[in-house]
């Protein structure tokens, strides 16, 4: 007999699911790597655990040119004409420059839309407008992670400049307090070779007199 289809559903036990999460996880982790090599394709993954806990792969360089890669390709295809015949409405084309680009603002979209009259928009186009403002959104979010990233990039560039500068006095410490261990054995060693002389001046016979007689 085969085995009946499982019902998937939501593991109630706080335990069992955390330890079903980190198996399933990792074996996701380990068929994405897997397909990336035996495919040669680039592969993206990002999870999210119930408390907001990131793990991400990545088959290229990073996972931020991943995303790049598919907001072009996202952006590309919204851009596509979609005509809509014997309507007399406005093409969808022609929302194509509302949202243009991440660095139109959203006041400026909301002048825009409403010089437009949206009430007057059908189905069609307020959808191609939902997507075209959905893009913006990925694309702020997008810009939003590259300049975390950045920041982050800096800020470890920045860690590594300032050990490399702590090492760096640390040997010139190191090497300052050695050089002044130096002089100060040489003026002990000095001082130990002036008293041993005066002690040797001190210990010596008398001299005698030597009275010659006539």
């Amino acid at each position: 007999m085969g085995r009946g289809k499982v019902q998937l559903k939501r593991i109630d036990d706080k335990i069992r699911r955390q330890v079903t999460f980190s198996k399933r996880r990792s074996g996701l982790i380990k068929k994405a790597r897997e397909l990336s090599v035996l495919c040669s394709v680039e592969v993206g993954l990002i999870i999210f655990s119930a408390k907001g806990r990131l793990y991400e792969f990545c088959s290229g360089e990073s996972l931020g040119k991943v995303l790049e890669r598919y907001q072009i390709h996202n952006d590309e295809e919204n851009a596509a004409p979609k005509s809509v015949g014997g309507t007399g409405k406005k093409n969808p084309s022609e929302w194509s420059g509302l949202c243009a680009g991440p660095n139109r603002s959203l006041k400026t979209i909301q002048s825009e839309l409403e010089a437009q009259n949206i009430e007057n928009l059908d189905v069609t186009e307020l959808t191609q407008l939902e997507k075209q403002l959905d893009t913006l959104l990925r694309q702020t979010r997008s810009r939003k992670t590259q300049l975390m990233m950045d920041s982050l990039t800096a800020l470890i560039e920045k860690e590594k400049q300032l050990q490399e500068e702590k090492l760096l006095m640390e040997k010139e410490i190191a090497e300052l307090k050695e050089q002044k261990n130096k002089e100060q054995a040489e003026e002990a060693d000095q001082q130990s070779c002036s008293a041993n002389n005066n002690n040797s001046d001190d210990n010596a016979p008398p001299r005698q007199t030597m009275l010659h007689l006539f």
